[in-house]
């Protein structure tokens, strides 16, 4: 993760929408109606734009130094790949330059085709199975191959990474600093034998309920692939469960009743639920930090870098670590 500030990052906040606009007209080789809405995104500027006939576009400019070329290839190629397939996503336009990628300064940028939905409510049965369903379907063609500049989720490597950026950032109070690196790394080393022999390939990485739009009468649509991954299967459908582990076993039980309907699931790797959830504390918390040094983010968590926070923060580390001990082997898995 990349702290350090960037001319390209002023010019990226600095965006506005004639410029936005042209980009866009340039990079489509068509006109565009005045329309240029900001859209909301704690990352990346996103604008929704009209074509001179009428179609929706999503122009999506993307943070300087937040991803690599590569790795913005790495998604525009999986999603291209999923839409082959009929999986319902949102794949990138190709510009005018026979890429998706365009270049706007020292600011990449992709456009994509507006797709209407709503935001997903909380799944009935059936919509749990329809659910695993699709997952599977998009895993079949993630395990095809492997992406050339992905993170891998994992304690020894995307955690890790995440650990080391909090720690070196100056921003945890010298206070606090052992007794938060202690829980971490206590953290670390419970997760780590979970994920021993876990199958690994391409996943969406970041598949919460914000990140599924329902079009009626169709399927569910995923969207955002930003943060894929290579990581567990798992770690596609956790962040859904209405609560832990243990209390999501009805739900757990749909979903891999759909998923197995196209792949098979290995439910040993239902352990590392909990560990997942540790690590998305780490995870965020680096996002933070990433957000802090860019200054925005006193308008995303309240109480951010104070001792209460970091006091909050050591101790959800801690019963974190307790739950995971906890979910070690329920219901046999």
């Amino acid at each position: 993760m990349n702290l350090e500030p960037d001319r390209s990052v002023a010019d990226f906040h600095s965006l506005i929408p004639d410029r936005v606009l042209d980009y866009a007209e340039a990079a489509l080789g068509r006109r565009c109606s005045s329309i240029c809405r900001p859209l909301n995104s704690y990352i990346n500027r996103v604008f929704e734009l009209q074509t001179d006939n009428g179609e929706g576009v999503i122009a999506k400019f993307y943070r300087p130094g937040r991803w690599t070329h590569e790795a913005l290839l790495d998604e525009h190629e999986f999603l291209l790949e999923l839409a082959e397939r009929e999986i319902p996503v949102v794949p990138p336009l190709t510009l005018q330059n026979g890429q998706t990628i365009g270049q706007a300064g020292g600011i990449m940028f992709a456009l994509f085709p507006k797709r209407l939905g709503r935001a997903c409510d909380e799944f009935q049965d059936e919509e749990w199975e329809q659910f695993g369903r699709l997952v599977a379907r998009m895993h079949r063609v993630g395990e095809m191959h492997p992406p050339r500049n992905r993170i891998t989720i994992a304690p020894w490597a995307s955690t890790r990474d995440h650990l080391q950026t909090i720690l070196q950032s100056g921003l945890v109070p010298q206070a606090f600093r052992n007794e938060y690196e202690s829980a971490a790394q206590a953290m670390i080393a419970a997760v780590t034998p979970l994920f021993q022999g876990a199958e690994m390939f391409r996943i969406h990485g970041d598949l919460h309920r914000g990140n599924i739009v329902y079009r009626p009468g169709e399927s569910f649509f995923l969207i955002d692939f930003d943060d894929m991954a290579v990581g567990p299967a798992v770690q596609d459908f956790w962040m859904l469960l209405p609560d832990y582990a243990r209390g999501s076993l009805l739900e757990i039980d749909l979903f891999i009743e759909g998923y197995e309907t196209f792949r098979t699931f290995d439910r040993r790797t239902l352990r590392m639920i909990e560990g997942l959830r540790g690590m998305r504390y780490l995870h965020f918390t680096a996002w933070l930090v990433a957000q802090a040094r860019d200054g925005n983010v006193a308008r995303i968590a309240t109480g951010w870098g104070t001792p209460d926070y970091w006091r909050a923060e050591t101790r959800y580390l801690r019963e974190q670590l307790q739950e995971i001990a906890a979910t070690e082997n329920p219901m046999g898995w």
